[in-house]
This record gives structure tokens, C-alpha cells and sequence, in this order.
């Protein structure tokens, strides 16, 4: 895929280490065969040495040894991170024994090895839950500086070029957070805002989605939107944001000049900013399937540092894009 291509080009100008936890997992090995013959990152992988290349030997991968490949049970900073650990959940009712048996799990470990700046991003999920992929990132790496809030965003690929960005359009929040307050819905804008600049390399003009268009309905689902549109822009004045619209208003030239004339946004948005997760998880689908659009994500957004989960489902293809993605991520391009 071409887009996937360009993010790959654009990660080897700035290599970054990126934790792959399931190392033993057998799509994810192949991935990462397959990206460390590409050479657009480095690679963490986190096991038993001689598990891991024994493996790799049985699968006939030849690029493996070109990973670290750091073990849990002989790893010489595993003091070092128990500290760590302690000094940032120790006020929370964190053990020093159970911080020495939780940075024996490879999530953990991931989590707390980017927290020290020993790795820039992670990619976890083909052998794991969401749950359990995302509960050391919470508790360790945190979200950003001013973000609260994780959440989803899909890059959407449209075969009628006349939406968003010659077809390209990012859609958020699909994937994470039910019910966002005002707030939470800015931060949302905002970091989706930031992975459309740093994904997919265009401009954002973010519309703030509702059943509303400039005051034409009353209700207090309108008014959050009303007011996370508000504290979006202030929140970053440099993105190009406006609200509440209704999706036709958003994205149709014709129906946005007649709904909100004077809009830099209506009907030329390529980013939409959805209400509330049901909504946003019921609109990609929908355009994926009847669109014939191409859906690429979920991509993790509002962590200090990217960490994102595939699906337990995801082919070695998906892992290897995924870790495209979290390397641009890591980057900010």
C-alpha cells in the first residue's frame, strides 16, 4: 500500500527504537523479519534469546539477530526499572516485590522501557487484549502534557476523490472512549489534529460533528460540541477547526456554503471529529463497507508516547504497518 510505503520512506530518515512484546508470536516475528530487512526502524524485541532464534530458524528468518533482543529474566537494568516503577506507583500501593514480578511481563517491561527512554514507541496485541496492552501504558507512560484522554483515530482511504484530501480522511474518536465530555471531545480534535499532520502528512481542517449546524437544532449534545469546539481552538490555535456541522455541511462544498457561510472548514473538512464513540465507530464502519473505503487503525492517540494494539486477528501485514505508523508517530512527521 502506498500510503504505507511513504511512512516507511519517511521513518528511515529518523530510526526509532520501536518494542515489539510478543516476540514469539509468529506473525509477529515474521513482522519483524520483514522490518528489519526494510531497515525503516529499529527493533526491541523482548524475550528468551535462544526461544526467540530458534524460532526465527524454524520460520527460516534471516534478520532477526539484527534486533536487540532483551530478556526479562537476565535484563541488567531490570534494578533501574524496578526504582522507576516504584518511584511512579509507589504512592499508589506498588510493592517493590510486586514491581519485581511485574517487569517480568513483556507489557510491562515495554511500557516502562519507554518511560526511560530506552525505546520510542510499541506495538502489542496479536497475542494480547486491549486491556491488557493498554494498562501499563495508562499507568506508565501516561498520556501528553494537557491530554486526558486516549482515543482512536482511523485514516480512511475513499475511492471518490472528491472527499477530504484527494479521498484521504481521518476519522476520531472510533475506537476508545464512549462518552467524551466538552473537554475531552477538544482534546480529542486536537490530538487528531496532530496524527493527521504526523500520519497522514496533510493539513487537518478538523469539522466538529453534531446533528447541528450553527445553531439550526437546540440540545445539550449540541452544546458539548459547541463548547469542546471552543476549547479546541483554544487549546491550539494552529489547527484549523470549526463547529458544531453536520456531516453533510462538513464535507459537501455546496450544502457547507449554504449552512455556515464564511466556514474555512464547511464543506472541506478532511478530518471529522465525532460526537461520542458510537457514533464515530458506526460512521467508519459504514463507509468502509459501503464506501468500499480502505480503514487503516486504529492509531492510538494522546500517549506521551506512541503505543498501539492490533487485533488478535491482524496479519503480519498489519503488524508490519502498524509499526510504520508508531515509528512516524515517535518522530512527530
Amino acid at each position: 500500500m502506498k500510503f504505507i510505503d511513504d511512512l516507511k520512506a519517511k521513518a528511515k530518515s529518523d530510526l526509532k527504537r520501536i518494542v515489539l512484546p510478543e516476540s514469539t508470536e509468529e506473525r509477529t516475528l515474521k513482522a519483524a523479519d520483514r522490518i528489519l530487512r526494510e531497515g525503516f526502524c529499529e527493533l526491541i524485541l523482548i524475550g528468551n534469546r535462544e526461544e526467540v532464534l530458534k524460532q526465527a530458524s524454524e520460520n527460516y528468518l534471516e534478520n532477526i539477530e539484527k534486533a536487540t533482543i532483551l530478556d526479562p529474566a537476565a535484563n541488567p537494568k531490570k534494578e533501574a526499572y524496578v526504582e522507576l516503577m516504584l518511584a511512579l506507583r509507589g504512592s499508589k500501593g506498588l510493592t517493590r516485590e510486586q514491581a519485581e514480578k511485574l517487569i517480568l511481563d513483556p507489557l510491562y517491561l515495554g511500557a516502562v522501557m519507554i518511560k526511560a527512554g530506552d525505546a520510542d514507541g510499541e506495538v502489542a496485541g496479536a497475542a494480547n487484549t486491549t486491556g491488557d496492552v493498554l494498562r501499563p501504558a495508562f499507568q506508565y507512560v501516561k498520556t501528553l502534557p494537557g491530554i486526558s484522554v486516549v482515543s482512536g483515530a482511523f485514516i480512511m482511504f475513499i475511492p471518490d476523490t472528491q472527499f477530504g484530501e484527494n479521498g484521504v480522511m481521518v476519522f476520531a474518536d472510533c475506537a476508545v472512549h464512549p462518552d467524551p465530555t466538552a473537554r475531552e471531545l477538544a482534546q480529542i480534535a486536537v490530538a487528531t489534529g496532530r496524527t493527521t499532520r504526523a500520519i497522514a502528512g496533510f493539513e487537518p481542517r478538523i469539522a466538529m460533528l453534531s446533528f447541528s449546524t450553527k445553531g439550526s437544532a437546540r440540545h445539550e449534545m449540541v452544546d458539548k460540541v459547541v463548547e469542546a469546539t471552543k476549547l479546541a481552538q483554544e487549546m491550539d490555535p494552529t489547527l484549523m477547526i470549526d463547529g458544531e456541522l453536520q456531516a453533510d455541511a462538513a464535507i459537501i462544498p455546496g450544502i457547507g456554503v449554504k449552512k455556515a457561510p464564511g466556514s474555512r472548514i464547511a464543506g472541506r473538512a478532511n478530518v471529522l471529529v465525532f460526537p461520542t464513540l458510537e457514533v464515530g465507530n458506526i460512521s467508519y464502519k459504514l463507509v468502509q463497507r459501503m464506501a468500499h473505503a480502505e480503514a487503516v487503525g486504529p492509531v492510538l492517540q494522546g500517549m506521551a508516547a506512541p503505543i498501539n494494539d492490533l487485533s488478535r486477528g491482524c496479519s503480519v501485514d498489519d503488524i508490519v504497518g502498524l509499526v510504520a505508523i508508531t515509528a512516524c508517530q515517535a518522530g512527530g512527521m
